[in-house]
Order: structure tokens, then C-alpha cells, then sequence
């Protein structure tokens, strides 16, 4: 959906200045404040559309980009208006104290910040390998990770018998006011208080398991899902199976690194299967059924008279599954003759006599019927 003017989101001409644009702001967010429209969809999005203009018309240098350029000039930029994501809390953050540090409250239209629950907990890596018949059909791994987790002690809290007492900075809100100049003139800011770090309270005693952090090491066995076709370097992550968050805040996330395992018998090229199969020379003279393995157990496949070594036969559906999808992919044999690295003498006389008749002389100047249309075909 394109986007609209922002001159016209805020209800001013390009002439306007940075007063006239602020003023303009204020009204429209005002207006569109989820707090005076609980629930409204609408409203909400044209909030959010208010001050990505906002922050575009307010910024000297984004302003110009998109008086020369329109929307075009602004992505990539980054920040408000510039290609990027916007959610309420980076809107109440960024803008909300325009307003005298009352507006763009969480509890209430007036009010100020929650204090924030903890910190969240870092993320974690690890690698996974898998085999091809694990990847063929899917599995779960259980794999046993070291890490953080909440402190039974305290249940979390860090502090001992649940202790704590309000900030005296912040005075519990969990943040901290200043005036700051801006070529708008000054501005109310709001930061996490430093001293309870946006939390709005202080341990007053600590646990002593966790010396007040609320997590502790220790091992947990985490059960990972595997779906079948993944690939080898893939990954995907477990939300909140990561470190716990100090504080109880919420734990991070379990990053899912995929390493393939080498085959003994298959080699893999996308959803595709690669194996080679070795036939004698009377076999591939004559033709003859012969047993092939695939991941799904062993096949009998028609050797036809007169294969040439390299050929290329295609199995279907006897590859892998296709990652989150119903296709599979084929097997594809290469036949190969055997040459033994050493014959007896009988051997080599039956060979000489084999190779003077003239069936038996090859012709380099000749392909196989259709030779170069099948190749196409095979590696579609």
C-alpha cells in the first residue's frame, strides 16, 4: 500500500516551519493517541503514521531528501521514515516527551512508563548434526545446554525473601527526566533510571544463590524439533529457550545452526540425490536387474542392454522432501562398468579375441541417439 504525503498526514503545506510542523504533530497525535481510542485499529495506524512523518519533516536532512525525492529518498535511511519498522514503544520513546514528559504514557494518557520486568536474556548458539536419513524424514534431537536459568532461591527476583524497595532516583517509574536542547528548542527526555536500570526498584537483600541476578548456571535438556528437507547451514531458532533474564525478565531466544553429515552412499544437490552404482561389463552389455540402496530401503532398477558407462538413471521421489512442502526429490544413479586393475592370462586372451570383432570397436564420431537432448533433460 503506498504511503501517503506526509505534509498531508500532518495537515501542512511545504512552507510550513518547524513550529508549524511540531504544532501540527501534537494535534494529530493527540487526536490518534491509542489511549483516547482503546482498541481503534485505525486510530492506532494513524498514530504511527503521524510520527513517522514527524520524525521525516522534523529532521533537517531527511526533510530535504524527501522534499527532493519523495518516499524514494528515504529508504535505506534508517530511523523513522527511512525503510525501518516502527513499533508504540519506539513512538512513545522518541516523541513522546515533546509533549512535557506527560504524553505517550503506558499506564494511562497521562501517566508515565512501566518500569520494565528484568532484562531479557542473550541468545544462544549451537550446532546441530544431522544425518540424511534424519533429514529425510524429520526428527528430534534432545541436546543438553549449558546456560542460565532462573534462580529457584528467589524464584527469579534476585532478591532474598522477595526484598526490594523502590528507587529512590526514579522514584519507581523507571525512568529518569532531562532537558535537552534540540534545533527545535528544549526537550523533555526520558532514559532508563541508571540505577535500577528501567526497573523502578531496588534488591534491598540479595539472594545469596545468585547474588542478586536471579539467574544461575546450570544444564538443561532442551527437546528440538528437526523438520524434514532442512538443508546443511540453515538455521531457526526456539523462542525463549535461550539464557534466563536477569531480574525474571524474558529469556532469550536458542539459535539453530544445521550441520549435514557426510553419506557413505548418496551425495546431495538440493532435494536431489547422487549415487554411484558399478555394473559389470557383461551386465552393461546385456542388460541385467540389479539392487540399488536409497534412504528409504533398497530398489531393483532394469540395467537395459547396451548402458554405456556414466549414464545417468533417474529414481523418482527418492530423494529428500522438499523443507515445508509435499515434493520430493529424485535419485540419480550414475552406472559405471567395472574395470578390473588387474586380469589372468585367460582373461586377457578372451578380451583380445572380444575386442578384434567389430561390434566391439567404438566409434568416436557417433552419439547415441538423442544423447545431448537427454542430458538436458536429466539435469533440468
Amino acid at each position: 500500500m503506498a504511503k501517503r504525503d506526509y505534509y498531508e498526514v500532518l495537515g501542512v503545506d511545504k512552507n510550513a516551519s518547524a513550529d508549524q510542523i511540531k504544532s501540527a504533530y501534537r494535534k494529530v497525535a493527540m487526536k490518534y493517541h491509542p489511549d483516547r481510542n482503546p482498541g481503534d485499529k485505525e486510530a492506532e495506524e494513524k498514530f504511527k503514521e503521524a510520527a513517522e512523518a514527524y520524525g521525516v519533516l522534523s529532521d533537517a536532512d531527511k526533510k530535504a531528501r524527501y522534499d527532493q525525492f519523495g518516499h524514494a529518498g528515504l529508504e535505506g535511511g534508517g530511523g523513522f521514515g527511512g525503510g525501518q519498522s516502527m513499533n508504540m514503544d519506539d513512538i512513545f520513546s522518541m516523541f513522546g516527551n515533546i509533549f512535557g514528559g506527560g504524553f505517550g504514557g503506558f499506564g494511562g494518557f497521562g501517566g508515565q512508563r512501566a518500569p520494565q520486568q528484568g532484562r531479557r536474556g542473550t541468545n544462544l548458539r549451537i550446532k546441530v548434526k544431522l544425518t540424511l536419513e534424519e533429514i529425510e524424514t524429520g526428527t528430534e534431537k534432545k541436546i543438553k545446554v549449558n546456560k542460565y536459568v532462573a534462580c529457584n532461591t528467589c524464584g527469579g527476583s534476585g532478591a532474598k525473601n522477595g526484598a526490594t524497595e523502590t528507587c529512590s532516583h526514579c522514584h519507581g517509574t523507571g525512568y529518569v527526566t532531562e532537558m535537552r536542547r534540540t534545533f527545535l528548542g528544549q526537550m523533555q527526555t526520558q532514559s532508563p533510571c541508571p540505577h535500577c536500570v528501567g526497573e523502578g526498584k531496588i534488591i534491598k537483600d540479595k539472594c545469596p544463590d545468585c547474588h542478586g541476578e536471579g539467574i544461575v548456571k546450570s544444564e538443561e535438556v532442551i527437546t528440538i524439533p528437526i523438520p524434514a528437507g532442512i538443508g546443511d547451514g540453515m538455521q531457526f531458532s526456539l523462542s525463549g529457550k535461550g539464557n534466563a533474564g536477569v531480574h525474571g525478565g524474558y529469556p532469550g531466544d536458542l539459535v539453530v545452526l544445521i550441520e549435514e553429515q557426510p553419506h557413505e552412499l548418496f551425495e546431495r544437490q538440493d532435494n536431489n540425490l547422487f549415487h554411484n552404482a558399478y555394473v559389470t561389463f557383461a551386465q552393461a552389455a546385456m542388460g541385467d536387474t540389479i539392487e540399488l540402496p536409497t534412504l528409504q530401503g533398497k530398489v531393483r532398477v532394469k540395467i537395459e542392454p547396451g548402458t554405456p558407462s556414466g549414464k545417468i538413471i533417474r529414481i523418482k521421489g527418492k530423494g529428500l522432501p522438499e523443507l515445508n512442502g509435499y515434493r520430493k526429490g529424485d535419485l540419480l544413479v550414475s552406472v559405471n562398468v567395472w574395470i578390473p586393475k588387474s586380469i589372468t592370462k585367460e582373461e586377457k586372451a578372451m578380451l583380445e579375441e572380444l575386442s578384434s570383432h567389430s561390434n566391439f570397436q567404438p566409434n568416436p564420431n557417433k552419439h547415441e541417439k538423442g544423447f545431448f537432448d537427454k542430458m538436458k533433460e536429466m539435469f533440468r
